[in-house]
């Protein structure tokens, strides 16, 4: 199937290509970092998550285990496929609009740092609008040094097929962030490279960094602000709705 690509966004490897270069067979074998434990000590137990760019479940797979009801949103229905458990709904972040509101809404895997600001302002804006009064966004953030700590890599296990939807035994991978380029208007263009022994992926993306203060003067922009910052390196943070 041919899909239209985000304009300087790239993705190579097996399988399908998301719009903005993922990978779904390579993130059916991506680990988790702890995310899930990150959310659960943010938010109150059983609540409502909104889960903006769920990509194959990861995330959302052990959030359904640990008692949370999950509404999972990808544009991608390939991605949408492995989603077991969970409500899914497929479209573009930045222009849903299900006319709820949710306890929880996430926003993780870096997509506030999109190099598009009408993207950026549109996916806040959408987290503002579902999210109760009384509710939280948590956000994950690029860390200080993501652009030029380059080139980096580290090593980790892929899940197991049990654990996901990835074929064959679990095995050691790299992950490699191999350059930041500049592009123009504060954007970079990131090119990162996933080795597996049997498999070998890449991803070329736009990516605006952001200082703490443009960060949140994003969030002002949409009517949110900073509730705390959960992470020591500042990466996650809980998002709270301003009040009128």
């Amino acid at each position: 199937m041919t899909i239209e690509m985000r304009e300087g966004y790239e993705g190579t490897g097996p399988g399908a290509i998301t719009p903005d270069g993922c990978a779904v067979e390579l993130y059916s074998r991506l680990p988790l970092w702890g995310e899930p434990d990150i959310i659960t000590a943010a938010v109150p137990a059983g609540a409502h998550i909104l889960e903006l760019g769920c990509g194959v479940g990861r995330m959302t797979h052990p959030l359904l285990e640990r008692g949370f009801t999950v509404t999972a949103v990808d544009e991608s229905a390939e991605m949408l496929e492995r989603v077991r458990g969970a409500r899914t709904i497929c479209g573009p972040i930045e222009s849903l609009d299900l006319g709820e509101k949710f306890d929880v809404v996430t926003l993780a895997s870096f997509l506030v740092h999109s190099g598009d600001v009408e993207v950026r302002r549109g996916m806040l804006n959408v987290c503002r609008s579902h999210v109760a009064d009384d509710g939280c966004v948590l956000i994950q953030r690029e860390g200080e040094d993501y652009h030029t700590n380059l080139p980096r890599e580290r090593r980790a296990m892929a899940v197991s097929p049990a654990e996901g939807s990835g074929r064959g035994d679990p095995s050691e991978f790299t992950i490699r962030v191999v350059s930041s380029e500049p592009v123009g208007d504060g954007v970079n263009s990131v090119r990162a490279e996933y080795v597996f022994p049997d498999a070998m992926w890449t991803q070329t993306f736009l990516a605006r960094p952001l200082t703490k203060e443009q960060f949140e003067g994003a969030l002002a922009e949409a009517g949110l602000k900073v509730d705390r910052y959960l992470t020591e390196d500042e990466v996650w943070v809980r998002v709270v709705p301003v009040r009128a």
